[in-house]
């Protein structure tokens, strides 16, 4: 073999791994979430954040391939087995723990990183906190547990009242749990309960409409995708029927709820991009423990309060975290 010739195959194969990672893919994740992407800026935004600081930027060393159900829980297998069939790297599951179910269910094998406000224990998502197991883990608010806090709160705001209404989503795979959490506390405190079920825009009205009618004193609104949509409407029907709500949520009190009650909804979608990003980086979900809140805030709007016609206790004002004025 000539020299010339030598030394041109060997520039050749030196060449050949740096053209072979040139075009190596960037890995994928696939985010499936329950609901629709309005009113999701905020914490779409923290999930990126929570990418970031494992080291990762959509577009430049890692895709995002999204999937919203729109509130249809039915399509979320499909939607998880789309991501399956586009060879995601890990699963961002969102919103409750149905996205979770369909990509369990889709995948044995994929990471699946969920973000919900129940117990994912109960729900069967992990086999425990502190050593989920399997290829899922996850950051959960916990949220359906703080039902009866955020009762305990309007009673003090609204201590004349005789009845109390849930506006839950019907079709929602959390609805059960979110109305059994309801019944107990509402007997203990001598209440009737009405509920008020929404699973659409148009049912929103009906169901505020129907609010009057029963004596209905205020409204706990529980934590649902649909409700965060829709949380500007809410918020104008609360105004309109003159009725108090407490949200699951601070962000719907920034859009001129009167009070909210819960761990921070944007934080928990940052801890599910730093996972993201470490099972990326080669951590096993299985030896991730589930990241829990370690706070709660108490949000209270002032100025949606006058409107209302409240007093707000001092005791709730000195006890909030953040007051809207």
């Amino acid at each position: 073999m000539r020299r010339r010739e030598f030394m041109t195959l060997v520039g050749s194969a030196a060449f050949w791994p740096l053209a072979a990672r040139a075009q190596t893919p960037m890995p994928v994740i696939g985010f499936l979430d329950s609901g629709a992407p309005e009113g999701m800026t905020a914490t779409l935004a923290a999930f990126h954040r929570g990418l970031g600081e494992t080291g990762f930027t959509e577009g430049k060393n890692v895709a995002i391939e999204y999937r919203w159900a729109h509130g249809k829980y039915d399509q979320l297998p499909q939607l998880a087995a789309e991501l399956v069939g586009r060879k995601v790297a890990v699963f961002a599951a969102t919103r409750g723990p149905g996205p979770a179910r369909a990509a369990k269910a889709a995948t044995s094998t994929i990471p699946i990183v969920f973000q919900t406000g129940t117990d994912p224990v109960k729900d069967g998502l992990v086999a425990s906190l502190a050593r989920p197991g399997g290829n899922v883990t996850g950051a959960s608010r916990l949220s359906t547990d703080l039902i009866p806090k955020r009762l305990g709160l309007m009673t003090e705001l609204v201590p004349k009242m005789t009845a109390i209404a849930l506006l839950f989503n019907s079709i929602s795979p959390q609805a059960d749990s979110q109305v059994q959490e309801m019944q107990e506390p509402t007997r203990a405190l001598g209440l009737k309960l009405h509920l008020a079920k929404a699973s659409n825009e148009s049912e929103l009205d009906a169901a505020f409409a129907a609010l009057k009618e029963n004596s209905v004193g205020a409204v706990i609104v529980a934590n649902d995708p649909l409700f965060i949509g829709r949380r500007e409407q809410i918020v104008a029907l609360s105004l309109r029927y003159a009725v108090p709500i407490t949200f699951a949520e601070r962000e719907s009190v920034i859009a001129g709820g009167l009070m909210s009650y819960a761990a921070s909804f944007t934080d928990s979608f940052r801890q599910v991009g730093v996972y993201v990003g470490r099972i990326l980086k080669g951590a096993n979900p299985a030896d991730l423990p589930v990241q829990q809140p370690v706070k709660f805030e108490l949000v209270i709007n002032l100025k949606t309060a006058k409107a209302l016609g409240l007093n707000v206790p001092a005791t709730l004002l000195t006890s909030a975290d953040e007051v809207i004025e």
